[in-house]
């Protein structure tokens, strides 16, 4: 596909990533199906994790950190007894235990103590940059480092099924939590190891429940009724922002903010980010409110009386 067929597309689309595909390798073949000029995703899910990965094509990518950074939920089956190099069934297998019934009780009280605010230390096969590189770089050469333990919020971990060395967890959880070391930790503590041999990622806050697309849909779709079509499954870019306070400006306040200028608006919140709409009800961007109440821009949407809406809000289920 030439360069000049690309087109300006903007918006966000839920993917169902399939199984054994990179983030990257998916946006790519979603990207070329919708000929897009610009799209990104909003943080990787591993190969052999399944499940919701939002794709911001065009204006959406200046929100995608929002959608980054945001709670998530997890499926996740955990094989007991068995531990590997990447905490997952594609890793090289270091160590074996038998595994004992565990009895329910003693599995809730483990299960308990991970959640609300843990420590975990990033696995070494992880994006995690150090100097520059990539720690799964360091891995893959035999080289280990010290990493520093991160804080995470487990919100909530239930229970879906234990039976013999399987174990399934649905698991509520904040940015940066990493689900394999969750799994290894909950082995250690179990004293027989563990590694994750499923893992489905069901919600990125603020989607719970939405509409998710696979390739095999789009491609589908695609073939029907061409690219154009595509585009009405898009949702838009403000739901990612959804969870903001809403601020209308006047036509003044608007201008003065694309010039980069903080503006006075009344009735704010006394701190955090605001989403801001025209006095038609058209996204703007998002606002940050300062220490003096003013609003300054933080991320704006270029010239949005120009771009299209393509679908209502109404889509989110």
């Amino acid at each position: 596909m030439t360069k000049s067929l690309k087109k300006n597309i903007n918006g966000i689309l839920l993917l169902d990533k399939p199984l054994y595909m990179t983030s990257n390798g998916a946006l790519q073949r979603v990207k070329h199906l919708f000929a897009a000029k610009k799209a990104g995703h909003t943080g990787s899910l591993d190969p052999l994790a399944t499940g919701m990965l939002p794709l911001c094509f065009g204006e959406a990518t200046k929100f995608s950190q929002f959608l980054l950074e945001s709670d998530k939920c997890y499926q996740v089956t955990i094989k007991l007894g068995i531990e590997t190099t990447t905490g997952d069934a594609e890793g090289e297998i270091i160590a074996t235990k038998p595994v004992n019934f565990i009895p329910p009780e003693e599995l809730s009280h483990v299960l308990s103590q991970f959640e609300g605010t843990i420590q975990q230390i990033p696995p070494m096969f992880s994006a995690i940059k150090v100097q520059g590189r990539p720690l799964y770089e360091l891995a893959r050469k035999g080289i280990e480092i010290d990493r520093q333990p991160r804080t995470v919020q487990i919100h909530r971990m239930r229970l879906l099924s234990y039976h013999q060395d399987l174990l399934s967890l649905d698991i509520y959880c904040s940015k940066g939590t990493y689900i394999r070391t969750l799994a290894a930790d909950i082995g250690k503590k179990l004293g027989c190891g563990a590694h994750v041999i499923s893992l489905r990622r069901s919600m990125v806050s603020p989607y719970d429940q939405a509409k998710m697309y696979t390739i095999e849909e789009l491609t589908d779709l695609h073939q029907q009724k061409g690219a154009d079509a595509l585009t009405q499954l898009l949702i838009p870019i403000e739901t990612s922002v959804q969870t903001l306070h809403a601020v209308k400006l006047s036509t003044s306040a608007q201008f003065y903010l694309r010039t980069g200028q903080p503006v006075i608006v009344p009735h704010l919140p006394t701190k955090g980010m605001v989403r801001l709409y025209s006095q038609t009800n058209q996204f703007l961007g998002v606002g940050e409110i300062m220490d003096d109440g003013r609003v300054a821009p933080r991320r704006l949407i270029s010239q949005p009386d120009k771009m299209a809406k393509m679908v209502s809000t109404d889509k989110i289920s």
